[in-house]
């Protein structure tokens, strides 16, 4: 352990990181099974960053953030993977004056004595977050077709064993590169695996023709779905254990005409950075969203397209409002993450447990904070909107293209004006966009004309000035984020609170239009504009926002 609870709790006081009230207030509502460094830092009080620099200070240590550091591979390597993976530590750099070795607990003295007798060099400690490790640990990955023609020249290998293995690499390599879907695809004389990676599919790998029926018969053996069908779609699912996680992977096979086509989608059981603070929600639409966390009933709306982030935002929101006063229940389908301490229910049409008939019973289990997966139809809306007028807080998703449309979404689904207003708190609109890969980011000149191809002068003005030429960065493509400039993503978004004007207004009537007008008014940033202030920012380039705003352009 790092730190204790205790020792933590003296360093923050003593540093004078949260007021006395606020720090005992949470060391006496965290969770027994949580310590208070990750309390603190699920609840946005201090993030954890800054909790490790000025634990760093106290041992008298270097604090390091590795993505500023240049990474070499034979540094790397002086450790062993297995290693690195298990003790959270890397060797980051080697010079005259030893070797520099980053890792989150300091008291690991074998680990530095063995790298010393191991290099011949003195070994000098630096302190970092487990998020950096994390992040350098796929540095030491071999290609992954390196790795299958491997596999498959050894001929020490079973017959059977091949093909196991070979689903396990796609897995973890998978997982590693952060791919929220694997696609094993048909083809006439090969069979193509492709990740899709923040967002975007990517070529990984091609299979020998005759290996592509046996890794299906293989997933359909491990998802416990019919092998000898191969005409008709089917379904299933794979509980897949890694060293430090456990992957739900939901399993989709479909005929196609050059054979059978595999979508796996790759669930994590651990929470990956679903945190407010890294979404990239600016500091005034944070301060928003965190107003409307106070309020004890009424209803916080996430709203976007399929695979924009919704459910990752509501997350980021029940772990601060997760706590032991609470009663906190969802009904989701599918459950993506396991959160400690709430109750978490997986709809199942066969049983007749859907989101209106879950949500309805899960009003009998006196709840505090209900999670509704999403909101899809009337009896869900009606019941949702019901339980924030009876004294609920009610979280949920909803389809609409902006946080404007959600009102008017919810009124044709028979939710009455009057009851709307009195119940909505804050919707949330949000898209995802590629960030630039740190690693090869590059600055660039951008001349106030070829902006104005996209974005209106008035804007360009407001967000970058009055110069002729304006720095952006771009990347370039590297080998950590697979040559494409890209790596990671962030939300843009537009937070609409529901103001007394607003609710006004909602009684009036839901004229999108108005609404809108209103809410520009107030201070609401379009989805389009805080894409614009982060490339201003150098975190993703104009080309990325206008990919995925396109209509949504204001």
């Amino acid at each position: 352990m790092l730190i204790s609870d205790y020792d933590l709790q003296k360093l923050i006081a003593r540093q004078k990181l949260l007021s006395s009230e606020k720090l005992n207030e949470v060391v006496a509502s965290k969770r027994e099974d949580q310590s208070l460094m990750d309390t603190l830092a699920d609840r946005e009080l201090i993030p954890r960053e800054k909790l490790y620099s000025e634990i760093a200070k106290e041992l008298k240590l270097p604090f390091t953030r590795l993505l500023k550091s240049d990474i070499n591979e034979d540094f790397l390597r002086i450790l062993p993977e297995k290693v690195a993976h298990s003790q959270e530590a890397v060797v980051f750099k080697r010079d005259k004056d030893g070797i520099g070795l980053a890792l989150c607990d300091p008291s690991n003295a074998e680990l530095s004595v063995m790298i010393s007798k191991k290099t011949g060099q003195a070994v000098k400690i630096y302190l970092t977050t487990p998020e950096e490790i994390k992040k350098i640990l796929p540095y030491y990955r071999e290609s992954l077709q390196k790795t299958l023609d491997a596999i498959l020249k050894d001929k020490t290998i079973g017959f059977e064993a091949p093909i196991a293995k070979i689903v396990d690499l796609l897995i973890n390599y998978a997982y590693r590169d952060r791919a929220s879907d694997i696609h094993i695809e048909p083809e006439e004389n090969k069979s193509l695996v492709r990740f899709r990676i923040d967002g975007m599919l990517h070529d990984a790998l091609s299979l020998p023709k005759d290996l592509h029926q046996r890794v299906i018969t293989r997933i359909k053996v491990l998802s416990k779905i019919q092998t000898d069908e191969h005409q008709k779609p089917q379904d299933g699912k794979i509980r897949y254990s890694l060293e430090d996680d456990l992957l739900d992977i939901r399993v989709s096979i479909i005929p196609v005409a050059d054979g059978e086509k595999v979508a796996l989608r790759l669930l994590t059981s651990k929470a990956r950075e679903y945190d407010l603070s890294s979404l990239g929600l600016s500091d005034a639409d944070l301060k928003k969203i965190q107003n409307s966390l106070g309020k004890p009933y009424g209803m916080i709306l996430s709203t976007g397209p399929t695979g924009s982030g919704k459910t990752t935002s509501i997350y980021a929101l029940l772990k601060i409002l997760n706590d032991r006063d609470r009663n906190v229940t969802t009904i989701e389908d599918p459950v993506e993450y396991r959160i400690k301490g709430v109750n978490q229910i997986q709809v199942n049409n066969k049983a007749n447990l859907t989101f209106a008939n879950g949500l309805a019973s899960i009003l009998r289990q006196d709840p505090d904070i209900i999670f509704v997966g999403e909101i899809r139809d009337n009896q869900t809306a009606a019941i949702a909107v019901n339980a924030a007028l009876t004294g609920h807080l009610v979280l949920s998703t909803l389809h609409t293209s902006d946080a404007v449309g959600a009102l008017p979404r919810l009124v044709d689904m028979g939710v009455e004006e009057l009851l709307l207003s009195s119940t909505a708190n804050i919707i949330i609109a949000q898209r995802l966009l590629r960030k630039i890969c740190d690693q090869c980011k590059t600055p660039v000149l951008i001349s106030s004309e070829d902006l104005a191809k996209n974005i209106s002068k008035n804007l360009i003005k407001k967000i970058f000035g009055t110069a002729n030429k304006v720095k952006l960065h771009k990347g370039t493509g590297c080998a950590t984020c697979h040559e494409t400039g890209y790596l990671g993503r962030l939300g843009i978004f537009e937070v609409l609170p529901v103001t007394k004007k607003l609710r006004q207004l909602l009684n009036k009537g839901t004229d999108a239009d108005q609404i809108l007008d209103l809410a520009l008014k107030e201070g609401m940033t379009t989805m389009f504009e805080d894409g614009l202030v982060k490339v201003r920012m150098g975190l993703t380039t104009t080309e990325e926002v206008l990919r995925v705003t396109k209509s949504e352009q204001i």
